[in-house]
């Protein structure tokens, strides 16, 4: 039986995306308010990370047969009374999509020739569009406009309790380290973090563009990356959601959640039958703030992560995408321990899950990750402990880790 109240929001804010630069689009936001009545709301805030949109992530539909929450971290949050909002960036799942990533020439070249070609398109295709589509700035503008929203209905004063997944980290870590009074607590799984990434070289601002990045005039792209989609098979998607811990048809039952919120993208791809097999769009961003330099931050004095704002890591032993593992370029090495370390102050706790993987929320052990984010938003604390970093054995043992 549910205790909560759904609401659907269209968020409307003036786009600083290159592409839709000075637009007004809709960010589609997705609430599940559990608050008791006569109580004060308790928000909290879930972003997505690079390719898979906030539904899914956060709110999937439970394997038939089995519980109903335990893929869906947002109704179990919202079951402990906390006023749950999901979010889709620009060009993610419900909210609006920019022009470019309609046409399949504008793929990532490489991409073309195994997901697209012999039935989207004919042969491979130059892209048309030649740059991303979004950047930290916009990002950064996008995740405000959802904080002010927020706040809106919530009360100015509450602080949001930030939840987020992969390359969310990109969005919300440099937020927080700005805003600071905005954030309760920030909760990062699975992060992308660089250490040696992007940033602006500017001391007088951190968070600044980096060099070679400037404003154009609208319509004409920064030009970093030369195309502004990326593309994914069903096959390449779901393969990896197999073995002990992943249930039976949890693949196929994400990329139907998948294709459901794109209806471009769910009619490309082969078909089988009549019906599209769907293609994985996902924009192409550059991102820059977030790194070694910019992570121990202060502001009035005192380190905002770890002290004004208390910060929850959790990632997976066999994660290889936040976790590189052979020598790559600074911008693409990423590594979770190393944001750990970079973190200035000691409210800072840190979990590996034993065995698990970089899609976490979905496997078998969800619901673990579920109970520590209730135990950490009440109480700053997980299985007793408030600051360190353990290994998390499928049992649930905890083993402190030096």
């Amino acid at each position: 039986m549910t205790s909560y109240e759904l609401r659907e929001h269209k968020v409307k804010h003036l786009s600083t995306v290159p592409a839709t630069e000075d637009v007004e689009i809709e960010l589609a936001v997705r609430e599940y308010d559990g608050t008791p009545t006569g109580q004060d709301r308790e928000p909290v805030l879930m972003l997505h990370g690079r390719s898979v949109p906030a539904l899914p992530g956060f709110d999937l539909a439970p394997v038939p047969g089995g519980d109903p929450n335990r893929y869906s971290w947002a109704q179990e949050l919202a079951q402990a009374h906390y006023d749950v909002f999901i979010m889709d960036l620009q060009g993610s799942g419900r909210s609006t999509r920019p022009g470019p990533m309609d046409d399949p020439c504008n793929a990532n070249p490489a991409q073309q020739q195994p997901v697209l070609v012999d039935h989207t398109i004919p042969a491979p295709c130059p892209p048309q569009y030649t740059s991303e589509l979004g950047n930290a700035e916009s990002d950064g503008a996008e995740l405000a406009a959802v904080v002010k929203f927020i706040k809106s209905q919530v009360g100015t004063g509450k602080r949001i309790r930030f939840v987020g997944w992969s390359a969310a980290a990109f969005v919300m870590g440099p937020y927080t380290l700005q805003h600071p009074d905005d954030v309760e607590s920030l909760f990062l799984i699975a992060p992308m973090f660089p250490p040696r990434g992007r940033w602006s070289g500017k001391t007088e601002d951190p968070f600044g563009r980096p060099p070679g990045v400037t404003t154009l005039p609208v319509g004409q792209p920064p030009n970093q990356f030369g195309f502004p989609m990326n593309v994914g098979s069903k096959g390449g998607f779901t393969r990896p959601l197999t073995g002990p811990l992943w249930e039976a048809g949890i693949g196929e039952r994400v990329w139907a959640a998948c294709m459901e919120v794109d209806p471009v993208g769910s009619k490309w791809g082969p078909q089988t039958n009549g019906d599209y097999e769907g293609v994985l769009r996902y924009r192409n961003t550059y991102w820059w703030g977030w790194n070694s330099k910019t992570v121990p931050h202060m502001s009035e004095g005192r380190h905002v992560l770890g002290d004004r704002v208390p910060v929850l890591i959790l990632y997976g032993e066999l994660d290889r995408t936040a976790n590189t593992q052979t020598s790559m370029p600074d911008d693409l090495y990423f590594s979770v321990p190393d944001l750990y370390a970079a973190i200035g102050g000691s409210e800072k706790l840190m979990f590996c899950f034993e065995a698990s993987s970089h899609s976490l929320v979905w496997e078998t052990t969800a619901q673990a990750i579920h109970h520590y984010s209730k135990h950490w938003f009440k109480n700053g604390k997980v299985e007793g402990v408030s600051s360190g970093k353990y290994f998390r054995e499928l049992d649930g043992n905890l083993i402190p880790v030096q």
